[in-house]
């Protein structure tokens, strides 16, 4: 036996219908207090701003101090070159 044709709901109701006419509210009645999660401290930048503490200076000491061992503290010593007979 076949399954009938047409509308399988005998109320004549169809939910995908119901839920395209249904659409999005015009207004939320929410979106003033959901509002301050995303604003001022709260916002993206912020949030993320505050995840690495300290990662800006150490990066800026760590570049210093790269540059203070290559510029000050050269060795004058030529370890390990052949021919090295004092030590």
């Amino acid at each position: 036996m076949a399954p009938p044709r047409g509308n399988p709901n005998p109320t004549g109701f169809d939910p995908a219908k119901f839920a395209a006419s249904s659409g999005a509210p015009a207004k939320d009645p929410w979106a003033r207090y959901e509002q301050w999660r995303y604003t001022g401290p709260f916002s993206r930048w912020n949030r993320f701003k505050g995840s690495f503490p300290g990662l800006g200076i150490a990066t800026v000491a760590f570049a210093v101090y790269c540059g203070y061992e290559y510029l000050f503290l050269k060795d004058d010593h030529a370890h390990g070159a052949k021919g090295d007979s004092h030590h």
